[in-house]
């Protein structure tokens, strides 16, 4: 996102409290270290910044994990995202893309699910992302902040320059940990539940390019400019894969073949997730570029031939 908006001539600054982050993957924009439930951290940056917007991607983002660490994940995603939009109020600064997710819904009711399909989530992850979108709505009534949420899908890919690319520790997502167990880096790829209710029993996704999300957060900026309120849209390429049929996809990006461990289910994943975006196309004239899996794992790929963990 930094990158992206850089290119578009924006000035951006950057506060994270690195835990998960790297301080080298941001180029050319001012790094503020601190933590986003500090309240007087924040406030240090709203004054000594001109801030038009904020792009509040901070979150404990772990299914599996928010299972067994529930109050971790409300105190971060909850009262942190309430710290910072208290900073953003006192600053007057009155526009916010925040990033929410799919695991919203739970379980889907339908085979695309848009943005009026029932929330209930299944995890605490879900649950943390589906209070701030309230939070937002309620915070849109009350002080007439503008707001977009953001529903991720599946963020997978790297920039196609192969300059920067996902590089968590420990790696939890499907096509790094593919690519990685290619290159012979971390531990056994592993495949978790093939008992689910789809057509070869292994969870259904969709996956949706990161440099494409990055272009829907500008847009929803440019949105918010003639659009008050509170406002939710889905991201995803609107065609789901197995798990199986990524990795057969991978084994066409990269000639190998590929093997793995089967392991029981996690607890909080649903069967399948597979978004409507239509409402995103229509109104934030949002098109990806990235449509075909196979090109989405081709840019992952080369950041992960060259990258040096």
């Amino acid at each position: 996102m930094v990158n992206h908006l850089h290119q578009q001539g924006h000035d951006v600054v950057v506060f994270d409290n690195l835990s998960t982050g790297h301080r080298q993957a941001v180029i050319d924009a001012e790094v503020v270290v601190g933590d986003i439930r500090d309240a007087d951290a924040l406030g240090t940056v709203f004054s000594r910044n001109q801030i038009d917007a904020v792009m509040h991607f901070c979150a404990r983002s772990l299914v599996g994990e928010s299972m067994v660490q529930p109050y971790d994940y409300y105190e971060n995603n909850v009262s942190g995202t309430l710290t910072l939009l208290q900073a953003m109020q006192r600053a007057n600064v009155s526009k916010l893309v925040f990033s929410s997710t799919a695991a919203v819904f739970g379980n889907p009711q339908a085979q695309l699910i848009n943005e009026d399909h029932a929330t209930h989530p299944i995890n605490p992850y879900g649950a943390s992302k589906l209070m701030v979108e309230r939070i937002l709505r309620d915070a849109a009534n009350a002080y007439g902040l503008r707001s977009v949420s953001l529903r991720y899908f599946n963020a997978a890919g790297a920039d196609p320059s192969a300059s920067i690319g996902e590089a968590h520790d420990p790696e939890t997502h499907l096509i790094p940990n593919i690519l990685r167990s290619v290159l012979g880096h971390g531990s056994a790829l592993k495949v978790f539940g093939d008992d689910y209710e789809t057509r070869d029993g292994t969870c259904v996704r969709d996956y949706v390019h990161v440099n494409d999300l990055a272009s829907a957060h500008l847009a929803a900026v440019q949105f918010m400019q003639g659009n008050s309120g509170a406002h939710v849209f889905n991201l995803g390429n609107g065609t789901g894969f197995t798990v199986l049929e990524v990795i057969r996809a991978a084994e066409q990006v990269t000639g190998k073949s590929i093997s793995f461990d089967r392991a029981p289910r996690r607890g909080g994943d649903p069967a399948v997730l597979v978004a409507s975006s239509e409402k995103a196309r229509r109104e934030l004239g949002w098109v990806p570029r990235f449509t075909d899996i196979a090109d989405i794992i081709e840019t992952a790929w080369r950041w992960h031939v060259d990258a040096r963990y």
